[in-house]
C-alpha cells in the first residue's frame, strides 16, 4: 500500500489542506521533501539538516475496540503492557491497515498527529510521550510519507487544539 503523495487524491484530507490549516492557525513549520519512508529506520538515513526530534507513531486498539495514538521519541521502547495502564486501555494491539484509514484517514508508514485533522468524530485518543513537549523541533509527516514537516511542541499544541483533540500526556 502506497502512502506517498502520488496517492494523496485517495486521501479525505490532502497534504496541501493541511498546510492551509497550520497557516490559518498561525502555526510555522518547516518542510522537506524525501523518498517514501515507511519505518524509523528507512527516516534515519535521509535527515540532512532536519535537527531535532524525530518520532514513531502507533495506531492501536485495544479489547473495548477503543483507538489510540501513540507518539514518541523515535528510539523509545515501549512495552505494550506497561502501556495500556498509562494510557487507560485494556488489551492493546496493533491497528488493521483498514481501521487506520477508517479512523485517520491514511496509509501505514503516513500516521502521524497530524492525521487527528481526519478524526472530525474524536473516536482516536492520543497519547503524546511526555518528553516531546521539550523538544526543540518536532518532526512529522503531513498524511504522506514522502513529506515531513517540522513543528515546535508549542506548534503541535496549537494545532491539537484547532482539531479539538486533548492528548494524553504519558511518561513513556
Amino acid at each position: 500500500m502506497d502512502a506517498s503523495s502520488a496517492f494523496k487524491d485517495t486521501l479525505p484530507t490532502t497534504p496541501e489542506a493541511l498546510v492551509e490549516t497550520l497557516e490559518n492557525a498561525g502555526i510555522t513549520f518547516t518542510r522537506h521533501e524525501h523518498p517514501p519512508l515507511r519505518t524509523v529506520e528507512e527516516s534515519k538515513g535521509h535527515r540532512g539538516d532536519m535537527v531535532g526530534t524525530h518520532v514513531k507513531n502507533l495506531y492501536l486498539r485495544d479489547r473495548k475496540k477503543r483507538n489510540f495514538l501513540v507518539v514518541a521519541q523515535e528510539d523509545r521502547e515501549i512495552d505494550l503492557k506497561a502501556l495500556q495502564d498509562k494510557i487507560g486501555a485494556d488489551r492493546l494491539s496493533f491497528g488493521s491497515a483498514d481501521r487506520l484509514f477508517e479512523f485517520l484517514g491514511v496509509r501505514p508508514g503516513a500516521v502521524s498527529p497530524f492525521t487527528v485533522i481526519n478524526d472530525t468524530e474524536h473516536r482516536v485518543r492520543l497519547a503524546l510521550d511526555s518528553s516531546l513537549m521539550e523538544a526543540d523541533m518536532l518532526y512529522f509527516h503531513p498524511l504522506v510519507n514522502d513529506l515531513t514537516l517540522g513543528v515546535t511542541p508549542e506548534g503541535l499544541r496549537r494545532f491539537l487544539e484547532v482539531t479539538g483533540h486533548e492528548p494524553m500526556t504519558v511518561s513513556l
